[in-house]
């Protein structure tokens, strides 16, 4: 009995690390469109992308890693800066438009990755100094995966400290709340806009690149991401950094729980979680006090 436990509880811990990275890509997916009203479909690509950076850069050095992670933000800075002025003559067109746009746009960066780097899976090793494992409960763990844990907490803190706490924090809000009266102010409300997409997409691609050992580069991968990124955005809540946390720790507890305990309806699981959260709070678990 106590050895089931702590095995389940170490499943918790592998729950803690999934939600924490499905945080990193969906927080994005969510303020861009919470906050600015584009569904961009494109979002898995933008983690694919980071992992496959993961890939070729990354060396087996923590300097390595550091590398891959400054390529990895810009790389994704400038996918969103792209989709943003993509989108944007679709901004009063509706959601389908963005939505056909942005998924033929995934479909194209899709195969130019696969011809670049082949249709499997790439295993992306972390570090030398990271590759190790500790006692956990009595079974052994790996070192990155608590690594990771950390550092997607703190970059988690950072985000809500970001829009939550700041200045351009409170710009972004007062933004979308009232785009005529900020622009009155004298401020280029198409800087703040794109400001916000080139960050949602960065911190994707960041979490490509953070994510690659855990969840590696190859066809499909972003497919895989893009759901569980729509899911976390609607069970957390539209626009919200707090949601966003809370839907994917949530969901990060419901995937690696139920395929350890109960594979065959872990899909099931998933998404009957999501229907579950829609019945009783429609607007997820933490909605934004501020959408379009």
């Amino acid at each position: 009995m106590a050895g089931w436990l702590d095995g389940n509880l170490v499943s918790v811990v592998d729950g803690i690390a999934f939600g924490l990275l499905l945080f990193t890509i969906a927080v994005g997916l969510s303020l861009v469109f919470g906050m600015m009203d584009v569904l961009n479909l494109a979002h898995g690509t933008l983690y694919l992308a980071g992992a496959y950076t993961a890939y070729a850069l990354s060396d087996g050095t923590v300097p390595g890693l550091l590398l891959a992670l400054a390529a990895g933000a810009l790389v994704g800075a400038l996918g969103g800066a792209a989709l943003t002025l993509l989108t944007q003559p679709l901004a009063r067109r509706g959601h389908l438009d963005q939505a056909v746009l942005t998924l033929g746009i995934t479909f194209i960066v899709a195969d130019l990755l696969a011809a670049a780097f082949g249709g499997e899976v790439l295993p992306t090793d972390p570090p030398a100094s990271l590759r190790g494992t500790v006692d956990l409960l009595g079974h052994t763990y790996p070192v990155y995966r608590l690594v990771f844990i950390a550092v997607a907490a703190a970059l988690a803190l950072l985000v809500h400290l970001v829009f939550e706490r700041s200045s351009l924090g409170a710009l972004v809000r007062a933004t979308v709340a009232d785009r005529d009266m900020v622009r009155a102010q004298g401020v280029d409300i198409r800087k703040v806009l794109y400001g916000v997409f080139a960050f949602g997409a960065a911190l994707a691609a960041v979490g490509g690149v953070l994510g690659a050992p855990i969840l590696g580069p190859g066809p499909g991968v972003d497919e895989s991401v893009l759901v569980l990124s729509l899911v976390v955005v609607v069970v957390g809540g539209l626009g919200s950094v707090r949601g966003a946390l809370a839907g994917a720790l949530l969901i990060g507890q419901v995937q690696t729980l139920g395929v350890a305990l109960l594979p065959q309806y872990a899909p099931f699981l998933l998404f009957g979680t999501m229907l579950l959260v829609l019945v009783v709070r429609p607007h997820g678990l933490v909605p934004s006090a501020v959408r379009t």
